[in-house]
């Protein structure tokens, strides 16, 4: 038993640090580096280009009937010129009653074609159509700031921008138990973007709210689940950054339960693993540099090494722990605290009850396992880029 625990004891502080770093040790250095950049370096405000150029507000829908008069209010309400703001609709496979409700907009253009492929075959097809030199792609289900085309526009004004990531909110007023947990997620995935752009390039854009050049845009395989993450990588690949707009932001209302969270979750988890083999000519530092260290320490660790060292922690410790260690013994200690309390969470979520202090070890567990999920979802939905959508709670926007 004693010649394995040098191994054991290899595979603890390994899996400890690999955890750690990935989740709290990386936002610091990130942190630290941009500090130090910007002693040297100060950041440049944008102006908005005169005269304003076109813009494409792209919307990429499946069976949205019930959301599109508040979202093309929504796009009403957008403070740009509205002669420069071209709207347009792809609803490929919509067998409700969507396009009937998007008739009733004459300046809307509707795309549709009745095959069902998937979002990213609609963008691919769509996007055959856009002639602005700027597209901004949003949900139908999002709601944007008023000024938030403008403030992309304003990003654009740096020639090295090729795509600008907007910032996705969840709505916390909607959030019910667990799902809470989401709007934390994305707080925190909002200063580590904003903490990324400042240092090089944001790592990749959500589809809630990000823009192109649309020069830049290339075909992507109809079977793409991450068709944002994707592409916004792709171009960051070409050397052109990825900008952080803060200013520009989109909100959702939280998922409806943890059970629709969850499908979101795999399918999220299983477009990572799918984006880090086809992306895999980042992990080459040599030519990508900066961005190859934010790629993998922000995204590829969270899609393949960590979930699985963090749940491999357990079982090591518990082998050291019979050492007698009292180091190893209260670390076990620790660990069993922490899963526990993620369990009370999940209790507590299945009563609908709310507890920030448990939902939290909740979630972040329940991330975890849900990259593992999406490895076997991955395997069994090859050549697939079509999904059901998870089902969203009341809004109260």
């Amino acid at each position: 038993m004693e010649q394995i625990y040098p191994l054991f004891g290899f595979l603890l502080w390994f899996g400890l640090f690999i955890v750690f770093y990935t989740y709290i040790g990386y936002g610091i250095l990130l942190y630290a580096l941009v500090r130090i950049k910007e002693l040297f370096k100060k950041r440049v405000a944008l102006v908005l280009p005169e005269p304003l150029p076109d813009v494409t507000l792209f919307i990429a829908a499946y069976n949205e009937e019930d959301i599109i008069s508040k979202k093309m209010e929504n796009c009403r309400a957008l403070s740009y010129p509205a002669g420069k703001l071209h709207i347009v609709w792809v609803t490929d496979g919509s067998n409700d009653h969507t396009n009937e409700r998007l008739a009733e907009y004459k300046d809307v253009t509707v795309l549709f074609n009745p095959e069902r492929k998937g979002k990213t075959a609609a963008l691919n097809r769509g996007m055959q159509y856009v002639t602005t030199p700027y597209v901004v792609f949003t949900d139908a289900n999002t709601m944007l700031n008023r000024d938030a085309i403008k403030e992309i526009v304003r990003c654009f004004s740096d020639p090295k921008v090729g795509c600008v990531a907007g910032e996705k909110r969840v709505d916390t007023q909607s959030a019910q138990g667990a799902t809470a947990g989401e709007g934390i997620y994305w707080k925190y995935e909002s200063a580590l973007k904003n903490l990324d752009d400042r240092l090089y390039s944001a790592v990749g854009a959500a589809g809630e709210l990000f823009a192109i050049q649309t020069r830049l845009f290339e075909q992507m395989p109809p079977d793409t689940l991450l068709d944002d993450f994707i592409l916004s990588l792709r171009i960051a690949s070409q050397g052109y950054k990825i900008a952080y707009c803060k200013t520009a932001y989109a909100t959702e209302t939280a998922s409806l339960n943890m059970k629709e969270e969850e499908k979101r979750k795999i399918r999220i988890a299983a477009g990572g693993l799918q984006s880090v083999w086809r992306l895999r000519s980042l992990f080459n530092i040599f030519r990508y540099g900066t961005l190859s260290f934010q790629y993998v320490s922000h995204r590829v660790l969270r899609w393949t090494l960590t979930p699985l060292m963090l749940f491999l922690l357990l079982p090591v410790n518990l082998v050291l722990a019979l050492s007698g260690s009292p180091f190893y013994i209260g670390l076990l200690f620790l660990q069993l605290v922490f899963y526990i309390a993620a369990y009370a969470g999940y209790r507590m979520e299945r009563r609908n009850l709310r507890n920030k202090l448990l939902f939290v070890p909740y979630y972040f567990i329940f991330m975890n396992i849900n990259v593992i999920r999406g490895f076997f979802y991955l395997n069994k939905n090859k050549g697939n880029g079509a999904w059901s959508k998870a089902k969203r709670g009341p809004s109260t926007l």
